[in-house]
């Protein structure tokens, strides 16, 4: 769950940045700030930095815990 989290989070996020740089660019089909599409984004950007900054955390100590892991049974693996 929190590898989804956090990617969803980043994915609603970079969303935001795209309509608000790349508006110029495509301002047809997105909109301006203050469009829908801004507006939708704005919302899953709010939701989405809780999901990514509370996540993040976990799995920093699980990949490191996994890492350790590997570290300390690898003397095991390897003679049986």
């Amino acid at each position: 769950v929190a590898i989804s989290a956090s990617n969803t989070g980043g994915a609603w996020d970079n969303a935001k940045k795209y309509i608000e740089v790349g508006a110029s660019e495509h301002a047809n089909t997105l909109g301006l700030k203050g469009s829908d599409p801004h507006k939708a984004a704005v919302i899953g950007d709010t939701i989405g930095d809780p999901l990514k900054d509370t996540s993040g955390l976990s799995l920093n100590i699980w990949i490191k815990l996994m890492a350790v892991e590997s570290l300390v049974f690898a003397p095991f693996f390897a003679t049986h």
